[in-house]
């Protein structure tokens, strides 16, 4: 019995390999053993619609990969070539890492999903989502297979750093779509418009339909598409009407010189009763301001209780006609330019005033 015990082939004998075969045996019951009590346990404490999955995928990637860590750990108690050695530490260090990355990127996009859920209720943001959830996954990955070309002798300092060269070159070659890309992170996170807003960008307005990785869409009042790059939008300045709960109207209006001073006095309080006798106004002010070019200038001064642009135009549309309704009662004449004609001879007729026939 000592004898076959003692029997060597491949330069490890029988009681070696038994060793190693019970060694084998015992890490990958104690792994399964431990696997079934984790997966049972947390398994249906854990919310199903929320962290089941990471007890699933604890399940579909580290337990193999704790297999093969216990393989490669038990080989040890073998003499091995040099070449066989590095072929079983390479397979079982690419196993390993492989379903570490799998795993991982699984948890943390998961885990960013949830978050973006959580924050963002616009099925447009799911395009964002992706795209972040498509930078983890690079990354983890990227890690990944460094920490594997490590293990297995590759020089990854000297690969990091040609990697960095080559990346510095693509970044100037690239630097304008990068400078959208980067744009589109600070809309993303910075929220100074979303899909809906109402929004002007120096002399262009519209609604907000798309905000892509590179560019951001408005459809105008008028109808087109206007396509604006990420970078000229937030380098401008934006005005944006979704949260305006009211809007202030200020308007300017000019009677003629001629107009009797009891009649000026009469103004505010004419506009004042306009004004307040419409439904969801707030009167604000109105004053004679300047002595103008054509004639006296008032200037007046409201609040529409609706950010709405089409409700906004309806009332200041009734502010307007009854403005030229009560005026033309009152005998009050509105300014207007006038050509001045000058004959020799004859006095110089006021400003507005009709000459004689």
């Amino acid at each position: 019995m000592q004898e076959f015990l003692d029997y060597k082939v491949l330069d490890n004998t029988i009681l070696d390999y038994i060793l190693f075969l019970i060694a084998l045996v015992a890490c990958w019951t104690v792994i399964r053993i431990a696997a079934k009590i984790f997966m049972r346990h947390f398994g249906v404490r854990a919310d199903p619609p929320a962290y089941h999955q990471i007890v699933r995928d604890i399940g579909r990637y580290l337990c193999p990969a704790a297999y093969f860590a216990a393989f490669y750990m038990c080989t040890k108690l073998l003499k091995l070539s040099p070449a066989l050695e590095k072929i079983v530490a390479g397979l079982a260090i690419a196993i390993i890492v492989v379903m570490g990355a799998v795993f991982i990127s699984s948890v943390a996009v998961f885990a960013f999903n949830r978050y973006w859920e959580s924050k963002r209720k616009d099925e447009e943001d799911l395009l964002a989502a992706r795209f972040i959830s498509g930078l983890i996954k690079i990354v983890v990955w990227g890690i990944a297979i460094l920490l594997f070309l490590d293990n297995v002798g590759v020089k990854v300092t000297s690969l990091v750093a040609g990697l960095g060269i080559s990346g510095i070159a693509v970044a100037f070659a690239a630097q304008t779509v990068l400078t959208d890309v980067f744009c589109f992170f600070t809309i993303l996170f910075d929220r100074p418009f979303e899909i809906g807003d109402f929004i002007e960008a120096g002399d262009k307005s519209g609604t907000v339909e798309h905000i892509g990785v590179k560019t951001t869409r408005l459809r105008a009042l008028s109808g087109e598409q206007l396509i604006f790059s990420n970078k000229d939008l937030t380098s401008s300045r934006i005005q944006n009407y979704k949260t305006m709960e009211q809007r202030r109207v200020l308007f300017t209006l000019g009677v003629t010189y001629d107009t009797p001073p009891e009649k000026l006095k009469e103004i505010p309080d004419i506009m004042k009763n306009i004004v307040e006798g419409i439904a969801d106004t707030k009167f604000s002010r109105c004053h004679f301001v300047t002595f103008g070019e054509y004639g006296l200038n008032f200037e007046t001064a409201y609040i529409i209780m609706s950010s709405d642009y089409d409700k906004y135009m309806d009332i200041h549309q009734q502010v307007n006609l009854s403005i030229k309704e009560i005026f033309d009662q009152n005998g009050i004449e509105f300014a207007v330019p006038a050509q001045l004609l000058k004959i020799p001879g004859t006095a110089r007729p006021p400003v507005n005033k009709k000459l004689p026939s």
